[in-house]
């Protein structure tokens, strides 16, 4: 059986039933977040790092560079430096910055030795693309293999009072068009036929539906006219937060004001096929 992704990650598909744990479905069910290693749940915010792991051994291999510009506490450089993949983290908050390199430090080197780098900089900025350059040319890369953006779901949560938190973005198009100005500055440097991820989930605004997801899938191939829409996967959202030990009183709140409790993530999965 060929496996056309051969070039592009480690799996040898002659053993392809070994591979029970990688995901293939596009609805996600993850019973809860993986606190091993250096992984903790202390950072408001941050992902689950099953996300992260399971595109790396799907579309990357052992020495490939993995682009988070959304790195937050340090989930994927944790991730790419378990699996030997190098990482590269764009983060906004220095003192958030602080607390990633901290957590990644904490995780054990792979035998293939890897760099972890993390850069505090506005990820729409001009010198925040140089910086990605400047660890490619010292990896000895010429392009990125994978780009994973989890950007903040608009405003739900505020992580700052910055001015380029996307977080604080005045409206949902300003949102969309300033994540639109991320995939714009860092796609150009992912290598053909390699995938780019966005995690996102929608969220209500006066009683009224925002779908986030889509709005961000449709920038995300207007600004990279060579990405292609591969799959939009469903997670389930577990363990949330904000409703923690209150099912019954969202429940209760759902009935009363007609509408549904949000249990999903998207997960969007482009392509750069030119």
């Amino acid at each position: 059986m060929k496996n056309r992704d051969a070039c592009i990650n480690d799996l040898n598909l002659k053993n392809w039933k070994e591979y029970g744990d990688i995901l293939t479905d596009s609805l996600w069910f993850i019973g809860g977040r993986d606190n091993s290693g250096a992984h903790n749940n202390a950072y408001h915010g941050n992902f689950i790092p099953q996300i992260p792991n399971q595109f790396m051994q799907r579309f990357t291999k052992k020495g490939d560079v993995v682009l988070d510009p959304f790195l937050g506490s340090g989930t994927t450089l944790i991730e790419s430096k378990k699996l030997g993949r190098h990482g590269i983290g764009i983060e906004l908050l220095p003192e958030v910055a602080r607390i990633a390199e901290q957590n990644i430090g904490q995780e054990s080197m792979h035998p293939e030795k890897v760099v972890s780098k993390v850069i505090v900089a506005d990820n729409t900025s001009k010198r925040a693309r140089e910086k990605v350059e400047r660890c490619l040319n010292q990896i000895g890369a010429d392009k990125l293999h994978m780009i994973i953006l989890h950007p903040p779901y608009h405003d739900i949560i505020k992580f700052s009072d910055r001015r380029e938190d996307l977080c604080n973005a005045e409206s949902v198009e300003e949102f969309t068009a300033r994540f639109g100005d991320v995939v714009a500055n860092f796609s150009g440097l992912l290598e053909k036929n390699r995938y780019l991820a966005v995690v996102i989930g929608d969220k209500y605004t006066n009683s009224a539906w925002v779908p986030l997801g889509f709005y961000l899938m449709q920038e995300t191939l207007n600004r990279d006219k060579g990405l292609t829409l591969k799959s939009i996967l469903i997670k389930n959202m577990t363990n949330n937060r904000a409703k923690l030990n209150q099912e019954n009183l969202w429940r209760y709140r759902a009935l009363l004001g007609g509408f549904y409790i949000f249990k999903h993530e998207y997960i969007l999965v482009f392509k750069k096929t030119s």
